[in-house]
């Protein structure tokens, strides 16, 4: 019976299987190797939609639900709670559940067998210094993948599968360090290759990801323009008070932004908008809520940084579904600032793994960089000053997790 592996990742996922030796990725999404892992439930009570149709139907302007980054509330009350999503009052644990049933039909679809058992990739921690919350996230995930029909599931360390598919980027004998930067959490492994076989020799990760970095790019950039530092008169008496901060915390939080469209928050701002110093500012935020364009707004931060992570002259994040023309400047420099809190968090987590390992960064021969988020320049300026003998090599960013899946289904082949 075949093991299919499945890397269930914050922002995208994929599956493949080992044929014959080799590995095969399977197309779970039309012509492409990866699906983003998001969903849209349509309001007219039609079916869930996954991956690039779900994105699709939400840029389209069809009404419905879109939901993104389901994988980082594992462990989280709010992972058990009903809340009324697509016509039915659902749990994101049904959600996750319903987006795996998916993946499974569409791999058995493209591998044409059937699939009993899975082998799942997942952070060294979901949460940071917390067992406890951590062992609840991996019994949540276990949790779905029994109930979309996987009878054994075994977990692997994503980390660990990249260094099984990328250690001959490095020579024989080398040191090696996995740097391997998700959307929700960047993990790392040292590992020394013997025989043509990895050994690993540490693992550990902390809470940290493409999304933290989404969030602070949009506080940084996008959420002042909607009234974020900003003031508010008081209604008795005199001076101002502060704009409160929760509303833009969860609106530039992809897991969350769903959760703010209701009656109760949209009042809060309405009443915001008739005291405020700048009420231009809090009247685009109260358009975001009633017309629903969170999520639109954390693709326009996305693709500004990316831009601006290539140096690309002139990026922008395009505002102008908020209000006409509205365009904020974004830059290499002002991404640097951005994100400058966490490239002390990186380094750290980085060098314990390798003190976990007993070798000195100094000692690392090839720092291979895995996940979507490992193609920011803060990562690679982490890497080279933490490692200033290695060599930096890319891997396939998106798919080298879920190689390394594959390849573990096979020990005697991969370790």
């Amino acid at each position: 019976m075949s093991t299919l592996a499945i890397d269930f990742g914050t922002s995208n996922s994929a599956a493949a299987i080992l044929e014959d030796g080799k590995v095969r990725r399977l197309a779970i999404e039309t012509d492409a190797e990866t699906v983003p892992t998001a969903v849209f439930f349509p309001l007219d009570k039609g079916p869930m939609r996954i991956g690039v149709q779900a994105a699709v139907s939400l840029i389209s302007g069809e009404e419905g639900r879109y939901m993104r980054a389901l994988k980082s509330v594992l462990g989280t009350g709010l992972f058990h709670e009903q809340r009324l999503i697509g016509g039915k009052r659902r749990t994101l644990a049904d959600i996750v559940t319903a987006f795996l049933i998916t993946v499974k039909e569409r791999a058995e679809a493209a591998s044409g067998r059937r699939f009993t058992r899975a082998l799942s990739g997942r952070p060294v921690h979901f949460h940071t210094s917390d067992p406890v919350r951590d062992a609840k996230a991996e019994a949540d995930l276990l949790g779905c993948y029994k109930a979309a029909g996987f009878e054994e599931v075994s977990f692997l360390f994503e980390p660990e599968a990249a260094a099984l598919a990328t250690h001959g980027l490095g020579q024989p004998g080398e040191l090696g360090l996995i740097v391997d930067i998700g959307g929700g959490t960047s993990d790392f492994s040292v590992f020394r290759t013997e025989a043509g076989k990895v050994r690993i020799l540490a693992s550990h990760g902390i809470r940290l990801g493409g999304t933290d970095f989404d969030h602070a790019v949009s506080m940084a950039h996008a959420m002042p323009y909607l009234g974020y530092g900003g003031q508010l008169k008081r209604q008795m008496g005199e001076g101002l008070l502060p704009v409160p901060n929760h509303i833009y915390v969860d609106l530039s939080t992809w897991a969350k932004i769903p959760f703010l469209y209701t009656p109760e928050t949209r009042a809060i701002v309405a009443d915001m908008v008739k005291v405020a110093v700048k009420p231009r500012h809090l009247r685009r935020l109260a358009k975001v809520l009633s017309d629903e364009l969170g999520h639109e707004l954390a693709f326009a931060v996305e693709r500004g940084k990316i831009n601006a992570n290539a140096g690309r002259e002139g990026a922008r994040i395009q505002m102008d579904k908020v209000e006409p023309d509205l365009q904020v400047a974004i830059s290499r420099a002002s991404l640097d600032r951005a994100l400058a809190r966490y490239r002390e968090p990186l380094r750290e987590a980085a060098l314990e793994t390798c003190q976990m390992a007993g070798v000195t960064p100094e000692a690392i021969g090839t720092v291979i960089l895995v996940g979507g988020s490992s193609l920011m320049g803060m990562v690679e300026a982490v890497a080279r000053g933490l490692c200033p003998n290695a060599k930096l090599q890319n891997s396939e960013p998106f798919t080298a997790v879920v190689d390394g899946l594959a390849l573990a289904t096979d020990p005697n082949l991969s370790r």
